[in-house]
């Protein structure tokens, strides 16, 4: 006979994870977002394992810039746990932020390599750019430039965002390499890695075929322990991995003073020589994410019938931000995530979710090694099932009117092939409204749809 004493206390642990799940319940409207809190933890899960890759394939990049790699590691996780801490919050929506793949990569061979500008300097770059993009928010030209996209670009656009993501996968995963005659071929099954690729992919499809919850997540894990015996993946040496006060020395590296120059590095960049400089990387930061958001956000149904997303203005605050504080932390600028879709994909719909992934990013910080089991072959799977799902959208798109459809074409083969989703957008863009234009149609281009395709022409300068 159980005591009253072990039933009080079962009835206290009752209401107490009862309180707990009532007050989720009231921030991040679950029953009317229709999920529940297991639906979220598994799907900020499956977030976190697709994009856990950024906290060790960052530094590996900014190294060459000359960023030390183990603080930029500590630096990489904690501000992709700030920022998609901040987008879960304040946004209630499940994307997630960290550091962008494209954009450090600009940071180390167009700013430091191409033109020979300290790191610390460089990641004042990302700080202006940051900061205008935020006074672009505020002043709500940002939200005004992605309502004046029509309807069939922002399809078009998701479309391509899904195909560049299954591409990701499939290059992740070696189940296509580059080639030097033909660009890319296909990969070999000599490569261990491709065997846990397909079989990730392969039974991943499987349990989505059967509805089985968490079929993203499941697939990520099988194919990792897959992985281990094969030499594909390694168990590491330890476990944890404690932060030292050395570990958060590129945290605000910007301001500091060049001993070379005795100046703030940020204001070394503060000069009309880098204008040009910060206008590209700015136009890229700015639709890399507006790209994302429309992609993600039509995978989830978030996208009302003008293909508009509600509180949007919020989601590009909190990224404006969030590229301030990826340069600040000295790790580049932080954008909101496409591999969002594979949480999305399992049924993440509120900011529950990227509260779930930020937790695992901080945690990240003193478990680096755990995290890093994962190889990018074992999260091959969920990119390109992800992919396929973005994909699915282009069965809405007008394919009967040439000027609505040849664009969008432009933007989704585009995508994939540039490497770059920005670039994506600009060519399909600047497509549309010439075609619109040389058809005698030109009344049907937003006014902003124009000046927005000639800043992409002067980028692409750049």
């Amino acid at each position: 006979m159980a005591s009253s004493k072990g039933i009080g206390a079962a009835s206290k642990g009752a209401a107490g994870a009862g309180a707990s799940e009532g007050f989720l319940e009231r921030f991040f409207h679950l029953r009317e977002n229709k999920t529940d809190v297991h639906t979220e933890i598994l799907a900020g899960l499956a977030t976190f394992m697709t994009m856990a890759y950024v906290i060790f394939v960052n530094p590996s990049i900014l190294e060459i810039a000359g960023v030390p790699k183990g603080p930029a590691i500590t630096a990489t996780a904690l501000a992709a746990g700030i920022n998609t801490l901040m987008m879960g919050l304040v946004t209630n929506y499940p994307f997630a932020v960290a550091a962008g793949m494209g954009l450090n990569g600009v940071v180390t061979f167009s700013l430091v390599k191409g033109l020979g500008i300290p790191w610390q300097a460089a990641m004042g770059v990302v700080v202006i750019e940051g900061v205008i993009v935020t006074i672009l928010v505020l002043t709500n030209i940002r939200e005004a430039v992605m309502n004046a996209i029509p309807l069939s670009m922002k399809r078009a656009i998701g479309v391509g965002i899904g195909l560049f993501v299954a591409t990701l996968g499939l290059e992740g995963g070696k189940i296509i390499v580059a080639h030097p005659a033909t660009l890319v071929t296909f990969g070999s099954l000599k490569d261990k890695g491709v065997w846990v690729a397909v079989f990730g992919t392969l039974l991943t499809a499987v349990l989505m075929t059967r509805k089985v919850k968490g079929a993203i997540l499941l697939g990520i894990i099988a194919a990792t322990i897959f992985a281990i015996p094969l030499g594909v993946a390694h168990l590491p040496e330890t476990v944890m991995s404690v932060p030292t006060r050395e570990s958060f020395s590129t945290l605000f590296a910007t301001f500091k003073t060049n001993p070379a120059t005795g100046a703030p590095y940020i204001v070394e960049v503060l000069n009309l020589g880098m204008a040009g400089t910060i206008f590209a990387f700015l136009m890229t930061d700015f639709f890399d994410t507006m790209g994302t958001v429309v992609a993600i956000g039509g995978e989830a149904g978030f996208l009302d019938e003008k293909g508009q997303l509600p509180r949007i203005k919020k989601v590009l605050l909190v990224d404006s931000l969030a590229a301030v504080i990826g340069g600040a932390f000295g790790i580049s600028s932080n954008t909101t995530y496409v591999e969002s879709g594979a949480g999305v994909s399992e049924g993440g719909r509120t900011g529950l979710t990227s509260v779930v992934v930020a937790i695992l990013f901080f945690l990240s910080m003193l478990f680096a090694p755990i995290a890093g089991i994962v190889p990018p072959q074992a999260t091959a799977s969920a990119l390109i099932v992800v992919g396929f799902l973005m994909m699915t959208v282009v069965k809405d798109i007008d394919w009967t009117d040439f000027s609505e459809a040849f664009p969008a074409f432009i933007t989704i083969i585009a995508t994939p092939l540039t490497y770059s989703i920005s670039r994506g957008i600009g060519y399909g863009f600047v497509t549309y409204v010439l075609t619109k234009a040389l058809t005698g149609r030109a009344k049907e281009v937003h006014w902003l749809m124009w000046i927005v395709s000639a800043l992409f022409v002067v980028s692409f300068f750049y």
